[in-house]
């Protein structure tokens, strides 16, 4: 049997795939305005129009894949210095001494171990919309569960797979809720009892379903490298430091709406001055860095050719004939039905458009008048959003974190696809469930 091909080359596939799109997919696009007040472009409803335009060339093909990569340099720079950062954490044996300590306190409880890794991961989705920053923090993931006695995939679905979860059924993901009740222009963090109720719900069944397979796939322990040592002065000082950088992140996130380049700065200070405590020297410290970087280079790659797609489609201007065929349709059924499908038709339009933040922005002006005009109440439009759009983070090929972390891990797409497609299938139902309750029970 063949090899499946790796994330390298589904995204050139993908790309390439999206080119010919541009050549067989009708050129049309929706009219935009930019708001004065907020500096935000906004689609004008009712405005798509077929145009007669060239698509892209083969030059323009190979132009995209640079283009994709300049365009996510700000995360690709968080990616680079978040990965030399841990490199020199992990080299001053600080994780090492952590997880010893935490493995012990946690032996004889590691579903609950488990529990609670999915419940911090589900807490960042949560609150910070947390998902590209797990690229990094994959490789200690991984020697934390094979130290439990679990599998690639069982971290893989408590870590990245819980952030999906906690920034899909969130009451107040900034780059998710809050983006698009803006663009619905409700007032923010509205409606957030049945969105806190439902996330409980989604939670549970998550961690029940995570549970069940780990259980089952135990894998033999391993022995931590640093088992019989004590934990120094300087590896407490370096896990206070990581644990207050976290914190100054979530804080300037939340308070001074920080992007990735505050970031960024935050984890490369962390790395040089955990590196200076650990008493590397300046030399070695810096050598350490950039030999960090070099491993996460090929996932920086990842996420820079999943952007190229949606270069390709919008400058072949087929993506909002995709937009348009996708939603056109749903205002023949009634508000139930049209939101169920509204979150199908945002679990395949992730495909071509992997950010969920830019999902909403391109489809929230379509859909808000949409609602209005089949009597789906405009929250019911917002949860429609988040549910499918985000949620299809856990498989979309285009995702770049994912196939980052994937590459990180050595897991296969297709294998990943066969495992992580049953409990991502189970918490869509759970959202359809919730569409039809909110319609049923006048949610607005």
């Amino acid at each position: 049997m063949k090899k499946f091909p790796n994330a390298f080359v589904i995204l050139l596939g993908v790309i390439f795939l999206g080119w010919i799109l541009t050549y067989i997919v009708p050129q049309g696009s929706y009219e935009r305005i930019v708001d004065p007040e907020t500096g935000i472009t906004k689609v004008v409803n009712d405005s798509y129009a077929l145009k007669n335009t060239s698509s892209p060339s083969f030059f323009d093909l190979l132009v995209s894949i640079p283009k994709g990569i300049v365009g996510r340099a700000e995360l690709i720079a968080l990616v680079l210095l978040i990965g030399g950062c841990f490199c020199i954490i992990e080299k001053t044996e600080a994780f090492n001494h952590g997880l010893v300590k935490l493995v012990s306190l946690l032996k004889g409880r590691e579903s609950l171990a488990l529990i609670l890794i999915v419940a911090l991961f589900t807490a960042g989705g949560v609150t910070i919309g947390l998902q590209e920053e797990v690229v990094a923090m994959t490789p200690i993931l991984l020697l934390f569960g094979k130290s439990m006695g679990y599998n690639v995939f069982t971290m893989l679905f408590a870590s990245y797979g819980s952030t999906v979860l906690g920034s899909s059924f969130s009451p107040s993901n900034p780059f998710g809720v809050i983006i698009a009740q803006k663009e619905a222009a409700l007032p923010l963090l509205s409606g957030s009892s049945l969105r806190m109720i439902v996330l409980i719900i989604a939670f549970v069944l998550w961690v029940a379903y995570l549970l069940y397979y780990a259980n089952r796939n135990r894998i033999e322990k391993i022995q931590m490298p640093s088992q019989n040592a004590t934990m120094s002065l300087s590896s407490k000082i370096i896990l206070s430091l990581l644990g207050f950088t976290f914190a100054i992140v979530i804080y300037g996130i939340i308070q001074f709406e920080w992007g990735f380049s505050e970031m960024s700065g935050c984890f490369f200070a962390l790395g040089i001055i955990a590196g200076l405590v650990a008493k590397m020297g300046w030399n070695k410290t810096s050598e350490t860095y950039i030999a960090g970087m070099k491993e996460m280079v090929f996932a920086c790659i990842i996420i820079g050719l999943a952007n190229s797609i949606s270069i390709l489609l919008q400058d072949g201007m087929i993506m909002d004939t995709i937009v348009y065929g996708l939603f056109g349709p749903l205002q023949n059924f009634s508000p139930a039905v049209s939101g169920v499908l509204m979150m199908v038709s945002h679990v395949l339009l992730h495909f071509p458009v992997p950010s969920y933040s830019g999902q909403a922005i391109l489809t929230l002006p379509i859909l808000v008048p949409l609602s209005d005009l089949i009597g789906l109440s405009r929250q019911v439009c917002v949860l429609a959003y988040q549910y499918g759009a985000i949620m299809a983070d856990m498989i979309v090929p285009t995702n770049g974190a994912l196939m980052a972390i994937l590459a990180i891990a050595n897991v296969p797409y297709n294998k990943w696809l066969r495992f992580a497609l049953k409990p991502t299938l189970l918490i869509l139902l759970v959202g359809a469930l919730t569409i039809v309750t909110a319609v049923a029970i006048g949610y607005s």
